[in-house]
């Protein structure tokens, strides 16, 4: 597929990062058509890829976060590979790093170094709790966060919480480091006074996640309770929830109105005793005695198989939807309409991967290889000038890691 110009090329990013959350970020930034350097460690690189071997011998976290990126390998304990780091970063929009708490300033690329020396360079560090707190110091990781921002006190059942599946946290935390990016990136190109609202961007998962946990949150501040997870369902509305189909499937069925109510009561499940009965006639009511209702709603599910079942509802108009395990979304058939999958290389060969959401007209993301651990330094170094042999004495000196060997 040829390379396609996207919103973002022009961009250049150097990332020193780790795990998923900084990778999400410049993965995003990857697929909206920015060049991203990805500075590694030479002895092992990003710990992400050694997490498993599932892709023909790759990691999957790693193959999933890290499209479209190249691999510099550079030890930056010392003073040539700090050097050459500076230099990239000359000539660098960007710089995104997740690393230890504390680790970009003892590397001398803080924010504050880096008004100092490359002020141009918009600075994002991610971190686990944010500065001035008396968790700043910890290390985060996802589940961490979650369990700290009481994201998983809501997730699971009473008395058995759990961690959302997906790493939100780590995912969450990306996103708005991206965002963040493009919004100061506009900011620069639209401002006759570049850098008038700063440059650098600091996020924390724990602030990402406190976000996400806006309406429980909310809802505890102003009731004094603490919502009880409910499994496959949802404290603020009812009915709404799981219900296993006589075919032994699991259809989700959702409310969000009285009026839908009234529709998925009188015309799918034939209660009109329910639907009349003064104490469901609002959502708040129906939250309290959401178990009576989720046996009535589970006893004609359980009559009916799965097909049955979601036509009645999409007939009625109520949102339905199939329980489906990842083998089944897979195979999907909405994704395999809608063309959403493509091809990717990686050191391994080629594998397939999902299309980025956003569906931008007139723009294809290119979707790039995934690298392997220092394929790119030699080209990257060449670009700044390092001449061959310069490169290998650095190689002698381990300020680079070893050649590039698919």
């Amino acid at each position: 597929m040829p390379e396609t110009r996207g919103p973002l090329t022009g961009v250049t990013v150097v990332a020193l990062e780790q795990a998923v959350a900084a990778p999400i970020c410049t993965r995003v930034l990857a697929d909206f058509g920015a060049r991203v350097i990805k500075v590694e460690n030479p002895k092992g690189g990003d710990f992400a890829r050694h997490y498993d071997d599932v892709v023909n011998g790759l990691a999957a976290h790693f193959v999933w976060a890290n499209r479209g990126k190249e691999s510099v390998t550079l030890d930056l304990k010392t003073e040539a590979g700090l050097d050459i780091l500076h230099q990239l970063l000359d000539r660098a929009d960007v710089l995104v790093s997740n690393l230890a708490p504390g680790a970009v300033a003892r590397l001398g690329v803080g924010a504050a170094d880096l008004e100092q020396r490359h002020p141009n360079v918009i600075a994002v560090e991610i971190d686990g709790y944010g500065p001035g707190g008396p968790l700043s110091h910890k290390r985060a990781y996802d589940l961490l966060a979650q369990a700290e921002s009481g994201a998983c006190a809501v997730t699971g059942h009473p008395g058995a919480p759990a961690k959302p599946g997906p790493p939100v946290a780590d995912i969450s935390t990306g996103l708005y480091s991206a965002l963040s990016i493009v919004a100061l990136l506009y900011s620069r190109d639209a401002q006759s006074s570049p850098g008038r609202h700063g440059n650098t961007v600091a996020l924390s998962l724990l602030d990402t996640m406190t976000e996400l946990m806006g309406y429980p949150l909310t809802y505890t501040q102003h009731s004094g309770i603490d919502q009880q997870p409910l499994g496959m369902s949802s404290p603020a509305v009812a009915p709404y929830g799981a219900y296993r189909t006589g075919d032994g499937q699991t259809v989700v069925l959702g409310t969000t109105n009285d009026a839908e109510w009234q529709r998925l009561s009188r015309q799918i499940i034939h209660r009109d005793d329910l639907a009349d009965d003064p104490r469901f006639a609002n959502n708040s009511s129906r939250c309290a005695h959401r178990a009576e209702l989720d046996e009535a709603i589970g006893a004609w599910c359980a009559q009916h198989d799965l097909d049955h079942v979601q036509k009645t509802a999409d007939a009625a108009g109520i949102g339905n939807a199939r329980y489906n395990l990842p083998s089944e979304v897979l195979v999907h058939p909405q994704l395999t309409a809608r063309d959403r999958w493509r091809e990717v290389d990686t050191p391994a060969g080629p594998i397939q991967a999902l299309l980025p959401p956003p569906v931008i007209s007139g723009f294809t993301p290119a979707m790039g290889a995934v690298p392997g651990l220092g394929q790119h330094t030699d080209a990257v170094l060449a670009e700044l000038g390092v001449a061959a042999g310069e490169i290998d004495r650095l190689r002698v000196l381990g300020a680079v890691g070893p050649a590039y060997s698919p």
